[in-house]
C-alpha cells in the first residue's frame, strides 16, 4: 500500500476559512475550472451527475445581496437574518453554488444523489484549499428558500442548493476548533 504523506497531512489538517475573512484575489477562471473538475471526482453511482454549478463573481454577489434584502423584507424575515445573509454575499468576491439536481433513476435512490451533491461541496472546499485559497461551505435560509433561489439562481422546482462555497484569499488563519474524538465514535465489529 502506498500512502501519500502529503495528501494525508493535508486531509488531517484541512481547515475551512470563515467567509468574512476571504478577500481578493480569487481564483481566475482556469484555476476555478480546475477546482470544479477536481471537486466533481466524487462517487456518482450511475454516472448521473446529480449536481451542477452556478458561479457568482463579485458583481453577481453584490446583486445577490440586494435581492436577499428585498426578498427578506417581502417575506417578513427577521432583520437580523436578512442583514447576516446579505452581508455574507455583499462581502463575497466569489461564490460557487452547488445545485443538487437529482435525476430520475430506478437504480440510484434520491438519498445517494443527495450525498453525492454534498460530496461535491466538500470537494470544492478541499480543492480550493489545496489550490492555496481559503474556502467555506455555507447554506442558511437563503439556500432553503425555494422561491428565492428559483428567481435568483434559476433553480428548478426539482433542484435545491446543497451549498454556497465562498472562495478567496484568507486574511488570517482562524484558531483550531475542537475535533471529534474518533476513537469514541468508532466501533469495530469482529
Amino acid at each position: 500500500m502506498n500512502t501519500d504523506p502529503a495528501v494525508m497531512a493535508f486531509l488531517q489538517t484541512r481547515r475551512s476559512r470563515p467567509a468574512k475573512l476571504l478577500g481578493l484575489p480569487v481564483p481566475d477562471r482556469d484555476t476555478l475550472m480546475g477546482v470544479l473538475t477536481a471537486a466533481s471526482r466524487v462517487p456518482d453511482h450511475g454516472k448521473l451527475e446529480p449536481w451542477r454549478f452556478v458561479v457568482l463573481d463579485g458583481a453577481a454577489c453584490a446583486r445577490m445581496a440586494q435581492m436577499i434584502v428585498a426578498h427578506g423584507k417581502d417575506k417578513a424575515i427577521e432583520d437580523e437574518k436578512i442583514t447576516k445573509a446579505s452581508m455574507t454575499f455583499g462581502q463575497a468576491h466569489l461564490v460557487v453554488t452547488v445545485v443538487a439536481s437529482p435525476k430520475p433513476s430506478d437504480k440510484v435512490p434520491a438519498i445517494e444523489q443527495t450525498l453525492t451533491a454534498g460530496a461535491v461541496c466538500l470537494g470544492v472546499v478541499n480543492a480550493a484549499l489545496a489550490s492555496g485559497f481559503g474556502a467555506n461551505w455555507l447554506t442558511g435560509w437563503v439556500a432553503h428558500d425555494a422561491e428565492f433561489v428559483a428567481h435568483a439562481l434559476d433553480i428548478t422546482q426539482d433542484e435545491w442548493v446543497a451549498g454556497f462555497i465562498h472562495i478567496g484569499t484568507a486574511s488570517s488563519t482562524p484558531p483550531e476548533r475542537p475535533r471529534p474524538d474518533v476513537a469514541a465514535i468508532t466501533r469495530f465489529l469482529d
